[in-house]
């Protein structure tokens, strides 16, 4: 794999990673909640859903679910129901001052589970290793190396990207302290992430 190469798939990762959608829409959602004490629960479940990703697309799901279109419906409408059901989970969420927050158990399995989820289920995550992912691989090179620093990189890139809007969203939190503010934060979180189901509806193979 040449640098260049390995160039280009990291800017593509971090074109991915950065911009706005499913996954750091619930990134900032679960911090402006928390806080810092989600930052933790909050990368390493990005991070496996990442995984999952990636190990679905080395393992060949992509052709998979290209021959079997119930296997594609059943896993895309799948998808498209929780990302509904967290976007309307937040749009009901109710608000507290920022100090009542700190005090509330922090529930980090739930947390690292539905930042899993919607890291695995995200359209655009499965999209592009499903398609891009393998344009980087020489053929005329050793296959399980050049995985192997592809992964790691977009696994640094996604942890980085996490932390960014994790870090973001706790120094809004401490300035977002109208409960108007914050209930109007977790409608429009709510609506993407019912935008985000409903794209995923459509998706096509």
């Amino acid at each position: 794999m040449t640098i260049e190469t390995w160039l280009s798939f990291t800017l593509a990762a971090m074109m991915l990673c950065i911009s706005p959608g499913p996954t750091q829409l619930l990134v900032m959602g679960q911090s402006l909640t928390y806080g810092k004490r989600s930052v933790v629960p909050l990368i390493l479940g990005v991070l496996s859903g990442d995984m999952i990703a990636m190990s679905l697309s080395v393992l060949g799901l992509g052709a998979v679910l290209a021959l079997s279109a119930t296997l594609f419906a059943v896993l895309k409408y799948l998808g498209a129901a929780y990302l509904c059901y967290l976007g309307i989970k937040a749009w009901r969420a109710k608000t507290a001052k920022a100090e009542d927050a700190d005090k509330t158990p922090l529930a980090s399995g739930a947390i690292f589970k539905e930042a899993l989820l919607v890291t695995a289920l995200n359209p655009k995550g499965i999209i592009f290793f499903m398609a891009f992912f393998p344009l980087f691989i020489d053929t005329a090179q050793a296959y399980l190396p050049q995985v192997s620093v592809l992964a790691i990189s977009f696994l640094l890139v996604s942890g980085l990207s996490v932390s960014f809007y994790s870090l973001f969203a706790g120094q809004l939190r401490q300035k977002v302290q109208s409960p108007k503010l914050q209930t109007g934060f977790n409608k429009i979180s709510g609506a993407m992430l019912i935008g985000a189901g409903a794209l995923t509806a459509t998706m096509q193979k």
